[in-house]
């Protein structure tokens, strides 16, 4: 069984977040003035390690350790382009700078999502500025896949699935319509695939993101239709968040052990419903509410960040994944792979990083319950 985690890279300085918030800023500055908004509300959420710069190599190094001494097999970093690269340094310098970067291995996910300035965001989400669009489009992504190739595919300890390298993006809808409808993203991943198969590659695996994905959402099967012809080989969802009706129901707080299962439930007929692999994801909890403005009332929103928040604990993660690792032992061999949402989510509350309140148990919790799956 293979296991890869999401990673977050917002926890350095970028020039352009500096033009906007100012010198040296780094989403750790909500981190450090998020409270509890509402009785029983476990924030602060304090690292354990510090606020560390993620493209330092010696930090990343000791989050590699962490990660591969706990059974975890790849960071896929969520990966962002608005005509030309953001947030690449802890990829660029931290973890291909890592001394030890051969212990785990890396792949991408592409955000292509516009970026929106909630950091922090008030109750008005409908008027949130986008501080950069997302504007590629398909004459300009030859561009995107040549660079991807030359800078990250080729890596020696770029993460593979049956021997080709794995790459996924996150909001399909808005690829295949911004890239003119199916048949023109079907177009351009091909052409994806044949440049990589020009730079010496064997191809690629395309993985589709989104919770439409999962069997429950209305437009599942007209999404599974669409990857199914742009020519994707498999599909995830990146989080277990809004699948339920409780999630708009039970604000401030939602059942982690209860969302957990629904999810499982969920999926299992999604695996049943594709013609190709469905990767199932262990959210590792969710708390969006350190990316909203503190001094605001902490009541129901019309949208994200004002949500019900998700709280973990090492029995609850251990238990979902025990639950999806059993899910996946159903599927052929070469389909084991499990996800975790995230590595260092901080600002959403989904990480696995040591904090004060559980210091190194969540990730000793997701490293007993895959022990007896290491070898599947």
């Amino acid at each position: 069984m293979q296991t890869a985690v999401y990673y977050f890279p917002n926890f350095h300085v970028d020039p352009r977040n500096e033009a906007v918030h100012g010198k040296g800023w780094t989403e750790w500055e909500l981190m450090k003035h998020a409270g509890a908004r509402f009785p029983g509300h476990m924030q602060p959420k304090i690292p354990a390690w510090g606020y560390e710069d993620e493209a330092d190599p010696a930090v990343m190094a000791k989050k590699i350790d962490a990660a591969a001494d706990h059974g975890l097999d790849a960071f896929i970093f969520d990966w962002y382009w608005y005509e030309g690269p953001f947030l690449e340094r802890a990829l660029n310098e931290g973890f291909l700078g890592a001394p030890n970067r051969s212990r785990m291995k890396f792949a991408l996910m592409w955000a292509n999502h516009d970026w929106k300035n909630f950091h922090p965001g008030n109750r008005d989400t409908g008027n949130y500025k986008i501080t950069f669009p997302w504007t590629t489009r398909k004459d300009t992504i030859p561009y995107v896949w040549d660079y991807l190739i030359e800078h990250y595919l080729t890596q020696p300890n770029y993460w593979k699935i049956n021997g080709k390298p794995y790459f996924s993006i996150y909001a399909i809808s808005r690829f295949i319509s911004q890239m003119g409808g199916v048949e023109d993203a079907a177009e351009v991943l091909a052409d994806f695939r044949a440049r990589a198969k020009a730079a010496g590659l064997p191809g690629l695996h395309l993985n589709a993101v989104g919770l439409d994905m999962l069997d429950r959402s209305p437009q599942s099967a007209a999404r599974h239709d669409q990857v199914v012809k742009a020519g994707f080989d498999s599909c995830t969802s990146y989080n277990c968040v809004c699948l339920s009706e409780k999630w708009m129901q039970e604000f401030p707080r939602v059942d982690f052990q209860e969302m957990a299962d629904d999810y499982i439930e969920v999926a299992k007929k999604t695996m049943r419903a594709l013609p190709f692999p469905f990767y199932p994801v262990v959210t590792t909890g969710w708390d969006p509410s350190p990316r909203t403005i503190q001094s605001e009332v902490y009541d129901p929103a019309p949208s994200y960040p004002w949500m019900a928040v998700m709280e973990s604990s090492p029995e609850k993660l251990a238990d979902a994944t025990r639950k999806t690792a059993e899910l996946l032992m159903t599927r052929p061999a070469d389909e084991r792979i499990m996800f975790f949402n995230a590595w260092n989510e901080w600002t959403e509350g989904s990480y696995l990083e040591p904090d004060n309140f559980y210091g190194m148990k969540l990730l000793e919790a997701v490293r007993d319950a895959l022990k007896p799956y290491a070898e599947c």
